[in-house]
C-alpha cells in the first residue's frame, strides 16, 4: 500500500506521514529529505546554488522514480510538488490513498512564521506580507491538491487526529 500526502508547506505533511508510517508499520519517505540525500545539498542550497528550476525536475525524476518502485510506504511531498511537470496525475495513477492536509491561510501564517528561515520560498519576505503570499500560492496550486483522494480540514487538529482520519479513509 501507498500512501501519498501532499499540502502547503508546513501543512504537517511529514510530521502526520512519521506518525502514519509507524502506526501502520509502513516506510516512511520524505520527498524534501529524499532529494538532498540525492543530491547531497539541502534545499535551500539546491534553490541558491542551482535554481527552481534545477530542482524541480530533480523532484519529478525522484518522485517517479519512488512511484515506479511499487513499493508500499508512506510518502509525504514538497508542497509545490503536485503542481508541477504532471506529478499529480503520477500520483494518482500510482495509488488510491492520496490525502490533502488542507489548512487556512491563518493557521499556515501561524505554522510558518518562525521556521521562515528554512523555507526558500518565504525566506525573505516579511512578516505582514506572509499571509498574501500564502494566498496566492494556495490559489496556484489548489486546484492540484484538491485532485487529491482525500481532503482533510487539517486545522487546529493534531498529528494523530488526523492519522486516525486517514486510516479510516484507506483503501
Amino acid at each position: 500500500m501507498l500512501i501519498v500526502l501532499l499540502g502547503y508547506m508546513g501543512s504537517g505533511k511529514s510530521t502526520v506521514g512519521r506518525v502514519l508510517a509507524e502506526r501502520l508499520n509502513l516506510p516512511f519517505t520524505d520527498l524534501d529529505e529524499y532529494i538532498e540525500s540525492a543530491i547531497g545539498a539541502s534545499i535551500p542550497e539546491i534553490f541558491r546554488e542551482k535554481g527552481e528550476l534545477f530542482f524541480r525536475k530533480k523532484e519529478h525524476e525522484l518522485l517517479v522514480s519512488l512511484l515506479d518502485s511499487g513499493k508500499p510506504g508512506v510518502l509525504s511531498l514538497g508542497g509545490g510538488t503536485p503542481a508541477y511537470a504532471g506529478n499529480m496525475d503520477r500520483v494518482l495513477k500510482a495509488t488510491p490513498n492520496s490525502f490533502y492536509l488542507q489548512h487556512s491561510i491563518p493557521s499556515l501564517v501561524d505554522r510558518l512564521i518562525s521556521e521562515k528561515a528554512q523555507r526558500p520560498l518565504i525566506a525573505h519576505l516579511p512578516d505582514s506580507e506572509l499571509p498574501e503570499f500564502i494566498g496566492k500560492h494556495l490559489f496556484d496550486r489548489g486546484p492540484y491538491y484538491l485532485q487529491a483522494t482525500h481532503t482533510l480540514a487539517s486545522s487546529g487538529k493534531t498529528p494523530e487526529e488526523l492519522v486516525a482520519e486517514i486510516e479510516g479513509k484507506l483503501v
